[in-house]
């Protein structure tokens, strides 16, 4: 009995590990999507804007990395 509740809480751990890791793909996609029409809105880029943009894809790739494994 001990093990199958450990065993579904384990699951249930894994789970909302992977939903908020994909939650936060999508939100990092929203804000760098966000940055890009504020950046081009005007047809001008600073230097503001280039440095807010890469500092959003660094982040999205270090996001991309922290994808939780799975454990079989």
């Amino acid at each position: 009995m001990n093990n199958q509740q450990q065993s579904d809480s384990n699951q249930f751990v894994g789970n909302l590990k992977n939903g908020i890791w994909l939650f936060g793909i999508s939100s990092w996609v929203f804000g760098i999507t966000d940055r890009s029409i504020a950046s081009f809105s005007d047809g001008y880029l600073s230097a503001l804007d280039l440095t807010q943009l890469f500092t959003a894809a660094t982040f999205f790739v270090a996001w991309l990395f922290l994808k939780p494994t799975s454990k079989a």
